[in-house]
């Protein structure tokens, strides 16, 4: 039987694939977004969170030197996890991740995602979609896309396998064997091979979980449960495969809220699917909804220890808009 190995959570956030001097450039994106989600589950304008009164210190943590050592920090985390994939060398990688209008789009937006082909493309953006890409947002572009198409492969059986089992276990899932033209594969999924520079001869199982998009978003304990249920189809797979689970995205953005990630870390170390279960839909939307992919990989992965390889809470702005970064590792 088949046997998960190795897990693996990262966040894809563009402030670890720019530069720590492009911070800024994501502060003044923030400064236009009319829904930045905070700690009381409400969204706000960046003059409403603004005027509700800076985090304490918060000027410190804008310092160009502060943003140089986080972004480094970051950097080491993901050659940390880059290092502990390569040396796993896993036979199929499950990759949890949130689809943002590249796969699917206002035809179809399932809560939860199966592929049954045999591979999906990394479809780069042409040139009118990266003159419309917001400026600060280009210089991480490398990390979601290839400069030219690029095949992922897919292993069809095992996804298949996958989605008979959850189904089997109560889940609604959504299978598709043909990738919709015209769409690409999206970042949270290309992120495994740009960043954690998974060998492009492995088969992954893409599991596309809706985060982004309500009203079909899964609940926390919904997400941890359907975890659980990859785990136990995992271990029904026939042959003897070695599995990684990789959970792609998270925690909080874009406002840094460390007391959610912090509470989530610590559910994971302690594989406390009720604690991660029972926090709030509405403090899991916008950017902090990738969460869900952190706790569903939570559920996949508890028969393994958490490792976490750091946590680094990138403040951008007066406001404390930025992202919790986070990077972790079961095994």
């Amino acid at each position: 039987m088949a046997q998960i190995v190795l897990g693996i959570a990262s966040s894809h956030t563009p402030q670890v694939s720019s530069s720590a001097e492009g911070w800024s450039g994501h502060a003044d994106r923030d400064r236009a977004n009319p829904a930045l989600l905070a700690g009381d589950g409400e969204l706000y304008s960046y003059d409403e969170l603004l005027a509700a009164g800076p985090p304490p210190g918060i000027e410190a943590e804008l310092a160009p030197a502060v943003w140089s050592a986080k972004f480094e920090r970051a950097q080491q985390a993901i050659a940390l996890l880059a290092k502990r994939l390569a040396a796993c060398d896993p036979d199929v990688v499950v990759v949890v991740g949130d689809d943002q209008q590249e796969m699917f789009g206002p035809t179809g937006n399932p809560a939860i995602g199966l592929f049954l082909g045999d591979e999906l493309w990394d479809l780069p953006p042409g040139p009118e979609r990266m003159a419309r890409m917001p400026a600060d947002i280009r210089p991480a572009a490398w990390a979601a896309h290839a400069e030219a198409p690029e095949p992922y492969p897919v292993a069809a059986d095992r996804s298949r396998a996958l989605a008979e089992a959850i189904t089997g276990d109560g889940f609604d899932v959504t299978v598709l064997s043909e990738q919709p033209e015209g769409r690409s594969l999206g970042h949270a999924f290309t992120f495994a091979r740009r960043r954690l520079d998974l060998a492009r001869s492995t088969p992954i199982v893409p599991v596309f979980l809706n985060t982004y998009y309500p009203p079909n978003v899964p609940s926390a304990g919904r997400a941890y449960a359907l975890g659980e249920a990859i785990a136990r189809a995992v271990a029904d797979w026939p042959g003897d495969d070695r599995v990684a689970v990789v959970a792609s995205g998270g925690l909080s953005h874009f406002v840094v809220l460390e007391d959610l990630d912090r509470q989530v870390l610590d559910g994971l170390a302690r594989n406390d699917g009720a604690s991660l279960g029972a926090i709030p839909r509405k403090l899991l939307r916008t950017g902090t909804s990738e969460i869900l992919n952190w706790i569903v990989a939570g559920g996949a992965l508890g028969g393994l220890g958490f490792e976490l390889v750091d946590y680094v809470a990138g403040y951008r702005s007066p406001a404390g808009t930025g992202c919790g970064m986070a990077f972790a590792a079961w095994s």
